[in-house]
């Protein structure tokens, strides 16, 4: 409910009314606080000249003017339309998103009603974004992205074609931190995982790194495709003294369909630092510059 706001003006007589300058009628001096809502338009005839009474006689009304009380509301913002409603900033809906997907652990533990949020907060923000055009301004794709939220970790199918090797499907792993980095310059796009790789006991699990090395290209303005390279591991935590190793791509002679090398996404939402993009089977993806 908008404040009230007290107006006070000094309304004279039209000279019209004014049958004799010597003893004009008394004015009304109004302090308005009206309640509706809706804005109040008074019409007041101009007086003919500023000269229709002498000063004296100009404090003289003042002084013994009634006084009424009105209260009127502070007038409704403008709308964008007749019939629109007030457009919510951007950096609110990205601060909903945000707030939506927090304590989710990146969609692991997302029920269905919290896909269903965080879909819904995601489509208002892409919605209040406008389209994505990349072809003239792919340098808002540079830097280390961290991803916040996925859709389709909840499902355990990781959704979509992900380049790379199976190797989670293999040995029992923990995911952990997940990044993407990309350089618009040289096209590579590199996604970063931070896991740990169970071990037999009494031996400790083992820390690592994993970094899956792509080229990518834009296709038309906002779809992004992929292609696999290699696969990098470093480890760290007690065995970060050991080199690094490659696991190289395999050709495709030898690739099952399944994994083809390649993927794509569209990006519905980019700034500063924030990104959203959407995978081939629609799976939503969240991240934050890192």
């Amino acid at each position: 409910m908008a404040a009230s706001a007290t107006v006070s003006s000094l309304l004279r007589a039209p000279p019209a009314l004014v049958s004799d300058h010597r003893s004009p009628p008394s004015s009304c001096f109004i302090r308005c606080s009206v309640s509706s809502p809706s804005p109040v338009l008074i019409s007041f005839p101009r007086s003919s000249s500023r000269s229709d009474f002498t000063v004296p006689e100009r404090r003289k009304l003042a002084a013994t003017s009634p006084l009424v009380e009105y209260s009127i509301r502070d007038p409704t913002p403008p709308e964008s339309g007749d019939d629109a409603e007030p457009i919510e900033p951007i950096e609110s809906l990205k601060l909903k998103l945000l707030s939506v997907v927090a304590g989710l652990n990146r969609g692991l533990v997302a029920s269905l009603d919290d896909l269903q949020k965080a879909e819904t907060a995601a489509k208002a923000l892409e919605a209040a974004g406008g389209p994505v055009d990349l072809t003239g301004d792919l340098d808002k794709l540079q830097g280390k992205w961290r991803l916040l939220y996925s859709s389709a970790f909840s499902s355990r199918s990781l959704g979509g074609s992900r380049p790379g090797l199976p190797t989670g499907r293999l040995i029992p792993v923990t995911l952990g931190q997940v990044f993407q980095r990309i350089d618009v310059v040289s096209k590579d796009f590199d996604n970063i995982a931070e896991v740990e790789i169970g071990a037999p006991w009494p031996f400790p699990p083992v820390e690592v790194t994993a970094t899956l090395a792509h080229k990518f290209e834009l296709l038309g303005t906002c779809k992004i495709k992929i292609t696999f390279e290699k696969t990098t591991l470093k480890t760290t935590g007690n065995l970060s003294q050991l080199p690094p190793f490659e696991i190289p791509r395999l050709p495709d002679s030898f690739r099952p369909p399944s994994n083809p090398g390649t993927g794509d996404f569209e990006v519905t939402f980019v700034d500063g630092n924030m990104r959203i993009t959407r995978g081939d089977r629609g799976e939503l993806r969240v991240f934050v510059i890192a």
